[in-house]
């Protein structure tokens, strides 16, 4: 994966949970948007390495898992 990068992120941003992850503690990511890269984390390790990718990326990311929960 070309536009995909792990690294640790500054501590200034702004993460935020996906409205489908609930209060249960499952499988959670959490995500923050820069105007360069979309980071993805692990919610239940947040100082672990973070997902940095392109937002063209991101894009086709969503878009395939949203097409595959409405089938």
């Amino acid at each position: 994966m070309r536009n995909a990068q792990t690294r640790r992120m500054p501590a200034e941003l702004a993460w935020f949970k996906s409205s489908h992850s609930g209060d249960e503690g499952g499988n959670c990511v959490e995500v923050a948007t820069c105007p360069h890269a979309i980071h993805v984390r692990d919610s239940k390790m947040p100082n672990s390495p973070v997902l940095s990718l392109a937002p063209a990326t991101w894009r086709n990311l969503t878009h395939h898992v949203s097409a595959d929960t409405r089938t």
